[in-house]
C-alpha cells in the first residue's frame, strides 16, 4: 500500500483513466462490430461514419495507434463498399 501522498493521488488517477481507458475500447469493439454485422444499406452508413468518429478520436487521444485505426477503417470502408454495391 503506498504511503506518499503522492502515490495515493497517483494511484486514484490511474483508476479513474482505466475505467476511461475500458470504456473506449469498449465502445470502439463495439461500433466496429454493429458496422460489419450490419447489412442494410442506410443504416450501414450511419454507422460507418459513427464509426469512422470514434476510431478517429480514439487515436487522436492516444488510444489506439494510427495503423491500428487505419486498418479498423479499412476494413469497415471494404464492407460499405461491397454493400452499396451489391444493393
Amino acid at each position: 500500500m503506498a504511503h506518499h501522498k503522492s502515490a495515493k493521488k497517483r494511484i486514484r488517477s490511474s483508476e479513474r483513466k482505466k475505467v476511461v481507458n475500458k470504456m473506449t475500447d469498449s465502445k470502439i469493439k463495439t461500433v466496429v462490430k454493429k458496422t460489419l454485422a450490419t447489412d442494410k444499406k442506410e443504416e450501414l452508413e450511419v454507422l460507418y461514419k459513427e464509426a469512422i468518429a470514434i476510431l478517429d478520436k480514439g487515436t487522436s487521444k492516444g488510444r489506439l495507434h494510427k495503423n491500428n485505426a487505419a486498418r479498423k477503417k479499412s476494413r469497415l470502408t471494404k464492407h460499405l463498399n461491397k454493400v452499396t454495391a451489391v444493393k
